[in-house]
C-alpha cells in the first residue's frame, strides 16, 4: 500500500512540478512630451528593442515591414504605436498617460499659440516642422484633436502606414 501511495505521489509530483509560474509585465505610465517629441524619452528613431525594453506590456511586435503591414510596437489598449520602420509615433485618442502640452481633444483654432503656423494644412490635418521632425494632428467633424503622429523626419520625407 506505501509503494502505491509513494507511486501515486510521484505522478502527481510530475506533472504538478512542470508548472511555472508567469508574470504578467508592467509598463510605467506613459508620458508624451510632445514639444520635444518623444514618450519617456523614447525617441521616433527609437528601436523596437528600446522600446519593449522601457514597456515590456505591448500586444503587438512587428519586426519586419511587408507590403501590407508596418513594423513597430503597439499598444492599442493604451492608445499609442511606436511605428519603427517609419520613425514616428502614432497617439489615439483613447490614448491612457499623461501628454505635455495636452492636445487631445484641443480645438484646431487654438493651436497658434503653442505650435504656430502648420507648414502643411489640409481640411483633416495639419503638418508641424518641428526641432525633431514633423508633428501631424487630425482632428475630427468637430475641429478637435483625435489623432497625433510624431515624426523625425520632414514634411518632405515623411512616409506614413496605411498611407
Amino acid at each position: 500500500m506505501k509503494i502505491l501511495l509513494l507511486f501515486f505521489i510521484t505522478i502527481m509530483s510530475a506533472f504538478t512540478g512542470k508548472a511555472q509560474l508567469k508574470t504578467t509585465p508592467v509598463c510605467p505610465p506613459f508620458s508624451v512630451d510632445i514639444l520635444d517629441g518623444n514618450v519617456n524619452k523614447i525617441y521616433a528613431k527609437s528601436t523596437w528593442g528600446e522600446i519593449t525594453n522601457q514597456f515590456p506590456c505591448y500586444t503587438q511586435l512587428i519586426e519586419k515591414d511587408s507590403a501590407s503591414v508596418c513594423a513597430g510596437v503597439f499598444y492599442p489598449d493604451k492608445g499609442i504605436y511606436f511605428y519603427t520602420d517609419r520613425d514616428y509615433i502614432e497617439i489615439h485618442d483613447n490614448f491612457k498617460g499623461k501628454m505635455v502640452p495636452h492636445l487631445l481633444g484641443v480645438n484646431r483654432n487654438s493651436l497658434f499659440a503653442t505650435l504656430g503656423y502648420p507648414k502643411i494644412k489640409d481640411v483633416t490635418w495639419d503638418a508641424f516642422q518641428t526641432e525633431y521632425g514633423t508633428l501631424i494632428l487630425y482632428y475630427d467633424k468637430a475641429g478637435k484633436i483625435n489623432k497625433i503622429q510624431i515624426s523625425s523626419k520632414s514634411t518632405d520625407t515623411i512616409k506614413l502606414c496605411g498611407q
